[in-house]
């Protein structure tokens, strides 16, 4: 498998610190690539793209986020979290 040439470089300031993440996906389509980048967003503070890219005579999608997991966001009640009682 090659590199994504599509793909922006990574740089220094994108994993500077501890805790810094970079999250490149692959997946069969759009809507598991941004299902997927959406549970990272409800869970860390993450600086999300709108769109994927294709490798010409690849499978599936690529996606890149970044994750700042220093930030974790407070909880959410949802489908995959359910509430707690005391």
């Amino acid at each position: 498998m090659g590199v994504d040439q599509s793909m922006k470089p990574i740089r220094d300031e994108h994993i500077a610190e501890p805790g810094l993440v970079v999250v490149d996906v692959a997946a069969a389509d759009d809507a598991t690539a941004f299902a997927l980048q959406e549970a990272l967003a409800e869970r860390w503070a993450t600086a999300t793209e709108d769109r994927t890219t294709r490798t010409p005579g690849e499978p599936g999608v690529r996606l890149r986020c970044y994750l700042d997991l220093r930030q974790e966001l407070p909880a959410v009640v949802g489908p995959t979290t359910k509430p707690t009682t005391a």
